[in-house]
Order: C-alpha cells, then sequence, then structure tokens
C-alpha cells in the first residue's frame, strides 16, 4: 500500500525533513525536483520560449532550476520572481545564485510575450490564502490567454489538501509533483486544473513513510487486488456467498440491476426480495436470480432469519417510507454485512443517529452528495468530510462522484479516480451498490470490497463507447475481472506516470 499513498501537505514537510535527518541536502532535493521537472517538459514539449514564475520559497527555488537547466539545453527562457531577490533564503537563495539570466518583476508585461510555455513555480501545494496582486494576475493572462502551463508541484492556488481553489489557479497541461501526489491532485476542482500529474523520485529514501504512516490512498489495484475473491478448484456456489437485495414495489429496476452486478462480481447466489405483485418482472430475464415473495415485514423477518443470507442490501428504488426504515434496521439487526444506498439513507434524514447506532456489523453507506447532506450536515473538503462520516456512522461511506472518496472508521481514505462522465447515467449507482454487495458475499473486507467496486464500476465504463447504459456496466464486468486477473502488471500499475 506504501506505492500507492497519497500525503498531506504536513506529511510532505514531515518527508522533506526526515530525508534531511537520513542525510539527503535539501539543496540536493531541489535540484532533483528542478531536474524532474524540466526532464517532464523535454519529455512532452518542442524547444520554445519558457517564461518560468518563481514564487519567493522553495517553490520558487525549484523554478530557478527548472530555468537554469532548460537554458543550458538552448531553450529561450525568461524568469520573472515574485517580490525581491535579496530577500529569497537558503536553498531557493542558492538557486537564484546559480542563475545567470535576468530577473524581471512579475508585473513586467513582456513576461508573457510570444506565447511562451509557462512554468508555475510561484507557490507550493501548502498555499493556504487566495492569491493577490501580480501573482493572481499573471495567472489570470495565462488563462485568458489559453498558455500552455506546467505547474511545479501543485497548479499555484490549488490546496494540496483538499483541491479547493483559492480565488483563482491555472489550467495546466502538466503538473509535476515530488516523492508521493497529494489528495488535492485528485480532488475537485484541484484535479480538473492539474492535466497530467508526474510522480517524480527525487531521492527522499522509502523508509521516511514508516514514521508518517499515510493512511490515505489513491484507489488503484494494486490496493486491494490481492483480496479479490477468486473460485477455488474445489469450491462452490455456497462457498462464494447469498446475498440478498431488498426489491422496491414499483421501481424494481434498480434492484434488478443491482442483483445482476453482485451476480456478475462473483456472488454464488443472489436471491431478490419483491413484493408478491411484483414477483413477475423481478423474476423476468435474469433466471438465475431467485426472487423471493415478500410481502410485509413479517416475511422479511423470517427471510433473514436463513443465515446463508450473508450479506444484504436496501434501498435501489425502495421508497422513502416506513416499511424501508425498518428493513434497514431488521438487516443491520443481523449483524451481517450490509450495503444502504439511495432511499435507504434518505429515509433516516430526520433521525441519522437512529441508523448509526444501528450498525454493529460490516457495512457501507453509498451516498452521492444529496444524500450524503441528509444525513451527515456536514461541511469541509470531500476527504475530511467522508472520514468524519465514517468515524461517525461506523461504516464504511462511499462517497460518489467524479472524485469518489472511499472512508473507513478507522481513518484510512482511498481517492478513486476512475469514473468517467458516461457514469452519469440512471442505474450506474445501483450497479456500484451491487458489486459491492457481491464482493462482501464472498467475505471480502467492506473497506477494499468498497475501493475494488468502485475502481471496477469506472474500468467496466472506460472502453465504453457513446450511449453507455447501466446494464452495460455488469455486462463488461467478466472481461474487465479476466484482464485484472491475468495481468500482474495491471495489479502493481502506478497510479500517476513516474520520472
Amino acid at each position: 500500500m506504501r506505492s500507492q499513498a497519497l500525503l498531506s501537505v504536513n506529511e510532505m514537510y514531515r518527508a522533506d525533513a526526515a530525508a534531511a535527518a537520513a542525510g539527503v541536502p535539501s539543496l540536493s532535493l531541489m535540484e532533483a525536483a528542478g531536474r524532474a521537472v524540466a526532464a517532464a517538459i523535454r519529455r512532452r514539449f518542442r524547444p520554445r520560449p519558457v517564461t518560468v514564475l518563481c514564487g519567493p520559497g522553495n517553490n520558487g527555488g525549484d523554478g530557478f532550476v527548472v530555468a537554469r537547466l532548460l537554458q543550458a539545453e538552448g531553450w529561450p527562457v525568461r524568469l520573472g520572481l515574485l517580490g525581491d531577490r535579496d530577500r529569497l533564503r537558503g536553498d531557493a537563495a542558492a538557486n537564484a545564485a546559480r542563475w545567470q539570466g535576468a530577473v524581471r518583476p512579475l508585473d513586467d508585461p513582456a513576461l508573457l510575450c510570444r506565447e511562451p510555455l509557462v512554468v508555475d513555480a510561484l507557490f507550493g501545494a501548502g498555499l493556504a490564502r487566495a492569491l493577490d496582486g501580480a501573482a493572481a494576475a499573471v495567472l489570470q493572462e495565462t488563462l485568458r490567454r489559453g498558455l500552455d502551463v506546467v505547474a511545479v508541484d501543485v497548479p499555484s492556488g490549488v490546496h494540496g489538501d483538499t483541491g479547493a481553489v483559492l480565488c483563482t489557479a491555472p489550467r495546466c497541461r502538466l503538473t509535476v509533483t515530488f516523492f508521493r501526489a497529494k489528495p488535492g491532485h485528485l480532488l475537485l476542482p484541484g484535479k480538473a486544473l492539474c492535466g497530467e500529474v508526474v510522480v517524480a523520485d527525487i531521492g527522499i529514501p522509502e523508509h521516511v513513510l514508516d514514521a508518517i504512516a499515510p493512511a490515505t490512498f489513491v484507489d488503484v489495484p494494486a490496493l486491494w487486488v490481492q483480496g479479490l475473491p477468486r473460485p477455488g478448484a474445489e469450491g462452490n456456489k455456497f462457498g462464494r456467498g447469498h446475498a440478498l437485495v431488498s426489491a422496491g414495489a414499483v421501481m424494481t429496476g434498480a434492484a434488478r440491476l443491482a442483483a445482476q452486478a453482485a451476480r456478475r462480481i462473483g456472488a454464488g447466489l443472489v436471491t431478490v426480495a419483491a413484493h408478491p405483485d411484483s414477483l413477475a418482472v423481478v423474476a423476468g430475464g435474469s433466471p438465475g436470480t431467485i426472487v423471493a415473495p415478500v410481502a410485509d415485514d413479517e416475511a422479511y423477518a423470517a427471510l433473514l432469519a436463513d443465515a446463508r443470507l450473508n450479506a444484504m442490501l436496501v434501498g435501489p428504488g425502495a421508497g422513502v417510507h416506513p416499511g424501508t426504515r425498518r428493513r434497514v434496521l431488521a438487516a443491520l439487526g443481523t449483524g451481517r454485512a450490509c450495503v444502504l444506498d439511495a432511499d435507504a439513507l434518505t429515509v433516516f434524514r430526520d433521525d441519522p443517529a437512529e441508523l448509526f447506532t444501528a450498525i454493529a456489523g460490516p457495512c457501507v453507506l453509498t451516498p452521492h452528495e444529496g444524500e450524503f447532506a441528509r444525513l451527515f450536515r456536514d461541511d469541509g473538503d470531500k476527504l475530511s468530510r467522508a472520514r468524519r462520516a465514517a468515524a461517525q456512522s461506523g461504516a464504511v461511506v462511499l462517497l460518489k462522484g467524479a472524485d469518489t472518496v472511499i472512508a473507513a472508521p478507522d481513518g484510512r481514505a482511498a481517492i478513486n479516480t476512475g469514473a468517467p462522465p458516461e457514469l452519469a447515467t440512471a442505474g450506474s449507482g445501483d450497479v456500484l451498490a451491487g458489486m459491492v454487495l457481491g464482493l462482501l458475499a464472498q467475505g471480502m473486507p467492506a473497506f477494499e470490497a468498497a475501493c475494488a467496486a468502485a475502481w471496477l464500476h469506472g474500468a467496466c465504463a472506460e472502453p465504453a463507447p457513446a450511449g453507455l447504459i447501466a446494464e452495460d456496466l455488469a455486462e463488461a464486468l467478466p472481461s474487465v475481472l479476466h484482464s485484472l486477473r491475468r495481468a500482474d502488471r495491471a495489479c502493481a500499475a502506478p497510479a500517476f506516470a513516474r520520472l
């Protein structure tokens, strides 16, 4: 999991300090960082005029290194500095002294002449205030003119922990960061401004992570693939779990989509609890799905008495009414694995504590932002909100979106980046809930099951042509799973390009 770790701004400061304590000079780290940015630029762009925008701190020091190295390769380089050169300190001052070219003020109108490639080395990930003055003006000008921008660490104005944009930030084609990526590279809106993200090795020893013990990760197969259920040669359907999906009386399609996904992802048996009036509709077209007539609470309780039903899903198409709340509480009361989605969450909007108190076994909540707000009424960035929600509820929280966050009650969290916009279609969330259910039924732990389902959900949509609908997702699962299991390289592939 270490290779998939994301570091907060503070954790990255600790990594830098630990590297220095281990004997790696900070000046060497800065030289390596600038060298990595220059190398990434040379690989992606032909020689052209370059303008390097340097800030007054270490990010600006990196920029001085980039300017020197590109100029040595024959690239025409202009350098603009925010503030007075004489006020630079430490490694930044050392690299400013190595720069033999002119240093222009940041408000020099000639800086952006001739449509240059712009290197944004103004501020790093730790910026905590809105940009103003010359820094804001020059970055806004890059936006107005649509210039190509390469960011050092993060685009200036994007917070490294949250992805929040502090007033203004450039839209970059490339961002080069160091040692490990940060949450802000993956969380919106910052994610949309980073462009391609490259993580460069600058000589920080891997062992510095031992003391940091990062708890935030990028959601890729290496995080969970070793625990992905695989049928054994002597196994049978009963050993692969029996999942139960509770269907609504009217919107039966949601439960059918979830049941299909649970079967496709490997659950040995899947039963849909359906109202007798909709039994034929639920059963039609899915001969491998078991359908149980459940007319009332008593019949549902009788179904739950079968201990072989080891994972349950309530919510898709259920309706917001007292009957849904009673089914949720009955399912949670078994202590077995549960997935709660859609109406199973909204039905507790007036008393979220009743839901949280009832959670005793493995449980995954899969809200979108609207459903999340009904239960948790929390402000802040997405990663922090998901973490607090998991701690408060005692469940794994899968907060959906283009930057899905999965958080566990123990503080672990993962950010998934593989959600193409085609997933914004009716029924897509029901398929995701069914995937989580199917993995839980096979014994996968709740956090890993949620991470795996989120990644597989996106992977099933990635190769799809225009016109993707929810029904296509489960049908793509066998191919995605087959590729994942065959290709060790895919399982261990890094989340970002690396230098």
